[in-house]
């Protein structure tokens, strides 16, 4: 009896969740022939990095190139193709309709296992004056190539940055380190809107800081040009911001034409619909990355989290699917980031304050001010934690934190406890490490814990501090009915007053 034909399994899209998917395929199917098709020219990259290659941190670009087509075919033995756009997708018979960007040729290929991991597109205003070739977006290295080449051939000195989310606040700090003057503008009336508002206060005075200019609750009306190019960003509110170049990072959106014109189901937030085993409405094709939903750890409910580290594992997982028949099921996300801001990093896990109420989910929440490491050693900087839990059975739903050091450590721990559906007598009785240069005896994990424990048995109340504007420094505080987080202010350094009780 003849050899069965080897399993076809095509890719469409590379970077994170492609290039996962294509390794893995590949370790669970030494038969199978592999397909990557990527309509840019790098099919993996780190994206992460680009703003700070822009800003000099990252001096080397190859450093950038994660895996050449070279080393995929070398090493996996996958068959590669930059600038291959899918533009069909016939599921009946199981066959694409590749574009080749450069020849402008089409061709047809066919698949028994189709991943899409097409990604997503930033955001455009439909504004006048967004195709100036000095207004910017930032997806991927050929971006990052042109914003690049502008720096270094125009010298600008004053850039606009649309989106305070984590993309446009690393490039507000790398134009800042390169000294140019910025002004940052945000829709809604904070930085880094996943944060609750106090939380995000923080970063904001630390903007302040470092002479960045903020427009917050204030949106980008037009560009005007100055011949072809954009010299001012006017604003809704009228204000007029001189430009010499422009970035939008105000967010993306998922890459789903070809699934949607194929009749794959869409979810509810326009996001390509799976299973815990990454397949869509049709079982032969997965989709994962940008382009597809997941569904939240806390909430259990499916939406989009445009985050690397999702879209590598949710690669991994539907290259092995494909590739075997068989995986462990994707395990749901809890949104947890970080991201540097000048002297200070703002992280989080799992629900905010904002997103419990939307969501109904009962909730309530301590603030505690602590220390990266023991107080009496050199070098301990402040950080702000913020623990939200279920009232009722103690289990943890989220956290946030702003500090100079130590962030990471902190939420990477409650993140942790999500995932295992902890509770904030589990945080309280975590065995972690210490030593004066590392942490305390009682860590800042436990000592939000402990709150939130005193605050179940009724051991004490809570006061949340509250900004009185946008700029000013917090100067109130009141309870709330939902979110009483406030304990142990800090003294100094971060911007409270006294507002604690016990």
């Amino acid at each position: 009896m003849p050899a069965p034909e080897p399993l076809t399994i095509v890719i469409v899209g590379a970077v994170a969740a492609g290039a996962s998917a294509a390794a893995r395929a590949r370790r669970c199917n030494e038969q199978a022939r592999i397909i990557l098709l990527e309509k840019d020219a790098h099919v993996s990259f780190a994206n992460c990095g680009l703003p700070y290659y822009l800003g000099g941190e990252i001096a080397d670009r190859a450093k950038l190139l994660v895996a050449t087509p070279a080393f995929l075919a070398r090493r996996f033995k996958i068959e590669v193709r930059t600038h291959s756009e899918v533009t069909t997708i016939d599921r009946s018979r199981r066959v694409l309709t590749v574009l080749d960007r450069q020849s402008g040729q089409t061709a047809p290929l066919t698949y028994d296992r189709l991943i899409l991991t097409t990604g997503a597109t930033p955001l455009v205003p439909p504004v006048a004056g967004v195709d100036a070739p000095n207004v910017f977006t930032l997806r991927n290295l050929e971006d990052a190539d042109r914003i690049h080449a502008f720096l270094a051939a125009q010298h600008p000195a004053r850039a606009v940055v649309v989106g305070a989310g984590f993309i446009g606040l690393e490039m507000v700090e790398q134009f800042r380190r390169l000294g140019l003057h910025v002004a940052l503008v945000e829709l809604l009336d904070q930085v880094l809107p996943p944060l609750d508002r106090e939380m995000a206060h923080l970063v904001q005075e630390e903007l302040t800081r470092q002479g960045v200019e903020l427009h917050l609750g204030d949106g980008i009306k037009s560009l005007r040009l100055e011949g072809p190019k954009a010299d001012a960003v006017e604003l809704n509110s009228g204000a007029v911001l001189p430009a010499d170049l422009v970035v939008l990072g105000i967010g993306v959106r998922p890459n789903t034409a070809s699934a949607k014109a194929a009749g794959l189901e869409l979810g509810p937030s326009g996001a390509i619909k799976v299973n815990e085993h990454l397949q869509t409405s049709d079982p032969l094709i997965y989709a994962a990355g940008d382009a597809a939903e997941t569904v939240h750890g806390v909430t259990g409910l499916p939406g989009r989290v445009p985050l690397a580290g999702p879209a590598n594992r949710a690669g991994r997982l539907a290259g092995e699917h494909a590739a075997s028949g068989h995986a462990p099921p994707m395990a749901p996300v809890l949104g947890t980031a970080i991201v540097r801001v000048f002297q200070v990093a703002a992280g989080m896990t799992g629900l905010s304050a904002k997103a419990a109420a939307k969501a109904a989910i009962p909730f309530r929440s301590v603030l505690i001010e602590a220390r990266d490491h023991a107080g009496y050693f050199p070098g301990a900087k402040p950080m702000i934690l913020k623990l939200l839990y279920n009232p009722q059975d103690g289990r943890v739903l989220g956290a946030q934190a702003v500090g100079a050091a130590g962030i990471d450590k902190r939420i990477d721990v409650i993140a942790t406890a999500l995932q295992l559906h902890g509770t904030v007598q589990d945080l309280s009785n975590l065995d972690l490490a210490y030593a004066p240069p590392f942490g305390s005896a009682k860590d800042p994990v436990h000592m939000a814990a402990f709150a939130a424990l005193n605050q179940m048995a009724g051991l004490t109340d809570t006061l949340t501090p509250t900004p009185t504007s946008r700029t000013s420094r917090y100067s109130t505080c009141a309870p709330t009915t939902n979110t009483p987080p406030a304990t142990n202010p800090v003294p100094g350094t971060f911007p409270w007053t006294t507002c604690a009780i016990g």
